[in-house]
């Protein structure tokens, strides 16, 4: 079959986190609009890979993923983090894909025309997105670069969506979003891009400045999500409470948390991305207390040292973030926190190390992730002193994931005696009847706890239902189903 007459048919490969599902939601829309047929067997006659670039493990992913593309006989081409965040170097060493920008996000399909028929375009010089962008965030808007997620909107919005499967398209003609799989949770996002100078990470480099998705979008894609039978918005960014400083309103997502959830058909909304420095008062209180939205509290800890922190460049120590807890639960006694921590960051002593015990055996947290430092092109912590050697942050790593695991099954067992509302969304296969797998508030897709909901009527995906919780596995629960 000649080139000219290859189908032109595209595998969608995701990788790294919901804000890169939701990119590929946005790309699967464009590619459809612009006539590729999405297909997920090996067939396809181009595989485009949505790279993560976060850390060494999901970099190499991503190199492993686009390898194995290409030894399929498939054109390659990548995207996503990793593509933009090293360009020319990336297509340099893996001459098998064609590396694609943010840049070519509103050309995709041209692009894989390209890539499909050989047509070999000079991959980007990878730069820093910040400078894309103003400094000052209230100038930023009229500004946007393309941006994942920012940059592809129009300026109306449909009110209705007439069929939740097809692709959602704007009256001006502007592709926003395909759903890639089914489920009745689903993320949405609502900022791209983040301000923050940690200095292990490069995200905002290759991501760019902080830019807010407007009130109307956002509330225009959750009515079209709750048409496509979704039940669960996972609100996701980079940094959710920046969410409005460009747009002049620093309380914003506390406005706009009600209206999402008062949404029609949609039972939960629930916040990610949170960052301890800048949770107010007043986002604590809409958070823990509106109806709708999920007392959960994702918080981005990092660690607990004081010292430690100061030189990630972050904010707090122990005793503020357990007085942050205690805000928290004083308002909202059982909501559900999680949170991720570096262990083996340059200069960390044993006392560090003891402060974060401390901090994780009296927070109660209900997720725990820890992490082992690795050093990221161009970031602060990269030349620092102190490097650790890697036998000794994997050690650290075995430790605190041992201590980790412990706590949570602790805290899961604490729920013993609650009544829950768990939003249902498969059966159970177990093989066992009336058994149905959900998440409670405190339970976030993907990255925390499940609950199995023993009920003596049949359940769907998508109700919601009260249960008591009596037995606990790690940090899973059991519940069964308070018939009314």
């Amino acid at each position: 079959m000649s080139q000219r007459s290859a189908p032109r048919t595209v595998n969608l490969v995701t990788l790294g986190c919901a804000r890169n599902e939701v990119d590929s939601e946005e790309l699967a829309a464009r590619l459809t609009a612009s006539g590729w047929e999405l297909t997920s067997d090996g067939d396809a006659s181009v595989v485009l890979v949505n790279t993560c670039g976060f850390i060494q493990a999901a970099k190499q992913e991503s190199i492993d993923e686009l390898l194995a593309a290409a030894e399929s006989g498939a054109k390659v081409a990548a995207v996503g983090c990793l593509a933009e965040r090293y360009g020319a170097e990336l297509a340099g060493e893996l001459p098998e894909a064609q590396v694609l920008s943010f840049d070519d996000y509103g050309e995709i399909g041209t692009r894989l025309d390209d890539v499909l028929a050989g047509r070999r375009r000079p991959a980007h010089v990878a730069r820093d997105r910040r400078t894309l962008l103003p400094i000052t965030p209230a100038d930023r808007q009229p500004a946007t670069p393309a941006t994942p997620g920012a940059s592809a909107t129009p300026a109306s919005y449909p009110s209705t969506v007439v069929d939740p499967a097809a692709p959602w398209t704007g009256p001006g003609g502007g592709v926003f979003r395909r759903r890639l799989s089914g489920g009745v949770v689903a993320p949405l996002k609502i900022a791209s891009g983040c301000d923050r100078r940690c200095s292990f990470c490069a995200i905002p480099s290759f991501r760019g400045a902080f830019v807010s998705r407007r009130p109307p979008e956002i509330l225009a894609e959750a009515r079209w999500l709750a048409a496509s039978n979704v039940r669960e918005l996972v609100l996701v960014s980079e940094n959710s409470t920046s969410y409005g400083k460009d747009l002049g309103n620093l309380r914003l997502l506390e406005e706009v948390l009600p209206d999402l959830a008062a949404t029609e058909g949609i039972e939960r909304v629930r916040i990610s991305y949170l960052q301890p420095a800048e949770l107010r008062p007043g986002l604590i209180e809409v958070i823990a207390s509106t109806p709708g939205v999920a007392p959960y509290f994702d918080l981005s800890f990092q660690h607990a040292s004081g010292r430690v922190l100061r030189a990630m460049r972050r904010f707090g120590d122990r005793e503020r973030f357990i007085a942050l807890l205690d805000q928290i639960r004083d308002r909202s006694p059982e909501a559900g926190v999680r949170s991720n921590f570096i262990v083996g960051f340059p200069g960390e002593t044993a006392e560090d190390l003891t402060e974060l015990e401390l901090f994780l055996s009296h927070a109660g947290l209900d997720a725990i992730g820890i992490f082992g430092y690795s050093d990221e092109d161009g970031t602060e912590a990269a030349s620092l002193p102190g490097q650790l050697d890697q036998a000794q942050i994997s050690r650290r790593v075995e430790e605190f994931a041992a201590l980790a695991d412990e706590l949570m099954a602790q805290r899961a067992e604490s729920r013993l005696g609650e009544t829950l509302d768990v939003l249902i969304e498969e059966a159970a296969d177990d093989g066992l009847p009336g058994r149905y797998l959900g998440r409670a508030a405190h339970q976030a897709p993907e990255v925390d706890g499940v609950t199995t909901v023993v009920s003596p009527v049949p359940l769907a995906a998508g109700d919601m239902v009260r249960a008591v919780v009596t037995d606990s596995e790690g940090v899973d629960l059991i519940a069964d189903v308070k018939l009314r």
